[in-house]
């Protein structure tokens, strides 16, 4: 990786950051815990003025950390400083982060509106009989849903939980949850997008 030359004028700090790194290197856990000593709080504070969440930056600051650890090669003393190589790398990783919360967020919101269409499955008595009609259909369509559709949508629908919290629940991956789910709202809006006419069943 290339990293901008940092020009400090301190060639101390240059040595320094070679000799860490070649401990890194060699596998040196001294080394970690000494270069998050002097630059966790620095990477904490870029994360910081990206994200907004003091959480998500000590997130942040795990990812990087890890990564120095587990690929210090990534790094090149001749380049430039460790302090400018990781405050780049928690810059990159801060903005990762707020790049998945945006999705996260409008994903989160399309499922709220996909659960909004669906008809309530608990009616009450003065209901119309297309209302019926729909709750009926609503029914026969999460029965016939595969069960671990059926078992995100109830916990989403019926149980008030996000797709990340019925994850949790199942053990399963977020992405899967997500993915069912999607897949049984698509699949219940389309067996609910046209119910009978009971008027035109009885032939009126």
């Amino acid at each position: 990786m290339v990293v901008p030359v940092e020009s400090t004028g301190d060639t101390s700090v240059q040595l320094s950051d070679a000799e860490l790194h070649r401990r890194l290197v060699y596998g040196d856990e001294s080394a970690l815990a000494e270069a998050y000593a002097a630059y966790g709080g620095l990477v904490r504070a870029v994360a910081v003025r990206v994200t907004h969440s003091p959480a998500a930056a000590e997130d942040v600051a795990q990812e990087v950390f890890a990564q120095l650890w587990s690929r210090p090669y990534a790094f090149d003393a001749d380049r430039g400083s460790l302090r400018t190589w990781l405050s780049m790398l928690a810059h990159r990783r801060a903005v990762d982060w707020v790049r998945s919360e945006a999705r996260h967020r409008k994903d989160a919101r399309a499922d709220d509106l996909a659960l909004h269409a669906i008809p309530d499955a608990a009616p009450g008595p003065d209901e119309t009989v297309v209302d019926r009609e729909r709750s009926l259909l609503l029914h026969s369509a999460l029965a016939e849903l595969p069960q671990p559709q059926r078992e995100v949508v109830h916990l989403a629908y019926f149980a008030g939980r996000t797709y990340r919290q019925a994850a949790v629940e199942l053990g399963i991956p977020e992405g899967t949850a997500k993915t069912r789910l999607r897949t049984a709202l698509r699949t219940l809006a389309e067996s609910l997008a046209d119910p009978p006419d009971p008027a035109l069943e009885r032939g009126a």
